[in-house]
């Protein structure tokens, strides 16, 4: 049964609800923060990109291609095609030596309101780059290319790096692979359902890679998400939540389209996963920055920039206070 997260006010009344279902977990990958249904089941989205990611780590994508740190980490990305985003994209479709129109993803303008508004005033075109999801499509064709295998056919779930991407995933959720429903993403890639509890697990994972049995996997992982914390603005953009959450180096965090985030902390060892169930995103740094505050996180500063991202109280464009964010739901300790 769905779980009320946030209430959202207008004056006195009770305008907009959102409900849904959160999963913590702790080192030992079990259950120990619950809101609703940890074992609700629902796509990954795009938070599956850090470990979609992992097999051309494991690769040395990086030294193979030349790719320095922020075209490495932008294979992580939901990216909005921001001026320094897509010059990076660029510079990673020359050193592979493709064509623009080789990527999967559709083309389209940036999501980034000031970037796509400069292009249509200029009167430039979509392009292939500019989609959200060209950071991964661009890591996977270069490592597709250089172990030999096709590219045509890149995003079919049946090619063999998503068949490793399906396999790693498996691994770090903890979920047979067999299990994992599969569905197609917005940009034509394989999407991954599998319950919240197993996507914290691969989190954690991420957030612990001592975790990790195979050294070469935790190698990546160690290299993704260091590089995630130092050049946090290629994950998301400016004013978003994964590009300011993962400016706390103690963070590894990705969220996905319909609602999903998934979060870790390396000190506290603990990951969540959580889903808002209409699908929204706009209420994620305030359910983040509640959950940091009901564990006791000791980085103030952190839960402070959720509430810039998602203030407790809101104005209209004229300034005045008009309504009020209130997270409505405790986490419930299980065991």
């Amino acid at each position: 049964m769905n779980k009320l997260l946030v209430q959202e006010y207008r004056g006195e009344l009770v305008e907009c609800e959102y409900e849904g279902h959160i999963c913590g977990i702790s080192y030992s990958g079990d259950v120990m923060y619950q809101v609703g249904n940890p074992q609700h089941v629902t796509y990954m989205r795009s938070a599956a990109k850090p470990i979609q990611a992992i097999p051309a780590f494991r690769y040395g994508i990086g030294e193979r291609y030349h790719f320095d740190e922020k075209e490495q980490t932008i294979m992580t990305a939901s990216h909005r095609a921001e001026p320094y985003q897509v010059q990076a994209l660029e510079s990673m479709l020359g050193k592979i030596g493709i064509d623009e129109s080789e990527l999967v993803c559709h083309s389209t303008y940036p999501l980034n309101a000031d970037a796509r508004h400069e292009l249509v005033a200029q009167g430039k075109p979509e392009r292939h780059l500019y989609h959200n999801c060209s950071g991964k499509h661009l890591g996977i064709l270069a490592y597709s290319k250089s172990k030999g295998y096709s590219t045509s056919d890149y995003a079919d779930p049946k090619h063999p790096v998503q068949q490793e991407i399906l396999a790693t995933l498996a691994m770090l959720a903890e979920y047979p692979a067999e299990q994992i429903v599969i569905g197609i993403d917005g940009c034509g890639f394989p999407v991954f359902g599998l319950p919240l509890h197993h996507m914290a697990k691969a989190f954690l994972k991420l957030a612990c890679p001592e975790l990790i049995e195979d050294k070469i996997t935790r190698s990546a992982v160690e290299q993704i998400t260091q590089m995630m914390n130092r050049n946090f603005e290629m994950v998301s953009g400016t004013g978003l939540i994964c590009s300011t959450l993962l400016k706390d180096d103690n963070i590894v965090a990705k969220g996905g389209a319909k609602g999903v985030y998934c979060f870790g902390l390396k000190k506290e060892k603990l990951a969540f996963a959580l889903k808002v169930m209409d699908g929204s995103e706009e209420k994620w740094p305030l359910i983040v920055a509640s959950i940091l505050e009901q564990i006791n996180y000791d980085r103030q500063e952190t839960i402070d920039w959720m509430y810039e991202l998602c203030p407790k109280q809101f104005t209209n464009g004229n300034g005045t206070v008009v309504g009020a964010n209130k997270a409505s739901f405790k986490l419930e300790t299980v065991g």
